[in-house]
């Protein structure tokens, strides 16, 4: 017996799809169709939709001169957004920063794949945005004009950008060892993590401390002892950032994907929960996290320039860090105690006993 597999919708297929359902939203209208987001927003080539050179530095560079914008990276169980203007921009073969008061972000050129302009009518005038994609047609950042926004300047970035060929429709890679499953844990690596790990001055060598060890990430915190990492109640992010909001607390807040993380550092204050969503609506940070999507949640130390630095880190049933916590602070300066007061007291989940 033969199985056959039903080809993917082209482009006029797509555009008819989303011509049929135009309240949905293009993500889940493309899961539906089983293609990616890229996909769906190529069928559109010549239609509202400009195919842009994927130049990292030119668009971000190009975008300080537009104004305020809303920045949004997300992945698939957490949507971030920052309203402001893009500032220094500080460029990498291998990795690149935005640094700003309003949006700050650290990007992975490799993963700046396919690129798009994209216009859409709207009730106050034309929606535009860039959106950016990885090999594998998964979003990796957008940027929206705002009502404030120089539209002529974003309008000389596009044309700068535009791509040669202005076809409809999208070759995508396929995606299926992108979220490999969590390995078995390695008790035998324990000893050299724990001594790794309390030697470390910088939270950011933790990253060098997993691919040496060859060790996934989860597997670290559990394997790290209560010392540096402890698992906490699978309603502690709710809990923590109601608390932040109602004391006051300011957070850095995380969120990625596989080409992008953006970060906000401040205040949170307008929490409200729909449905499975947690959202934070304050003026110039909107965060949209589905509590259902967590599995995980784990409170981490790190040492750092001063004293040490504690995270709240959720994850899915994958192993795949969904977002991740830290409080507010200044290099050079210790970690706010009001801050680790709040994680060190949400509620603990027992752990796997040390042999």
């Amino acid at each position: 017996m033969t199985t056959t597999t039903s080809p993917r919708p082209g482009a006029e297929a797509i555009r008819a799809a989303v011509a049929a359902h135009p309240e949905r939203r293009e993500r889940d209208l493309a899961r539906d169709l089983g293609v990616t987001e890229a996909e769906l927003v190529a069928a559109f080539c010549g239609a509202g939709v400009t195919r842009l050179t994927p130049s990292l530095s030119t668009i971000c560079n190009g975008m300080k001169t537009v104004g305020e914008v809303m920045a949004l990276t997300r992945n698939e169980s957490a949507v971030h957004e920052k309203i402001g203007p893009f500032e220094k921009f500080v460029d990498g073969s291998r990795a690149a920063m935005m640094l700003g008061s309003a949006i700050d972000t650290r990007m992975f050129p490799s993963h700046w794949v396919h690129a798009f302009a994209v216009e859409k009518p709207g009730d106050s005038g034309p929606r535009r945005s860039i959106q950016v994609f990885d090999a594998h047609g998964d979003a990796v950042h957008k940027i929206h004009l705002r009502p404030a926004s120089d539209v002529a300047a974003y309008e000389a970035v596009v044309a700068s950008l535009r791509h040669p060929d202005q076809s409809a429709g999208l070759g995508v890679e396929p995606v299926a060892a992108l979220r490999p499953e969590r390995p078995a844990l390695e008790t035998a690596k324990e000893t050299e993590l724990r001594r790794r790990w309390s030697a470390m001055t910088d939270p950011h060598q933790f990253f060098g401390l997993l691919r040496d060890l060859e060790l996934h990430r989860l597997n670290a915190l559990e394997l790290a002892g209560d010392d540096w990492a402890w698992k906490v109640d699978g309603d502690a992010v709710r809990a923590m950032m109601r608390l932040a909001a109602d004391n006051d607390i300011p957070i850095m807040c995380f969120v990625g994907n596989r080409g992008c993380i953006q970060i906000h550092s401040g205040p949170v204050s307008q929490i409200k929960e729909m449905g499975p969503w947690i959202n934070v609506l304050d003026p110039t940070f909107h965060l949209h996290l589905r509590l259902d999507h967590i599995a995980e949640v784990w409170a981490v130390r790190k040492n750092a320039d001063q004293g040490h630095v504690t995270s709240l880190e959720a994850y899915d049933a994958d192993g795949q860090q969904i977002i991740q916590f830290f409080g507010l602070r200044k290099e050079g300066r210790g970690e706010r105690a009001d801050w680790r007061e709040l994680v060190e007291h949400l509620p603990r989940v027992a752990q796997r006993a040390v042999a």
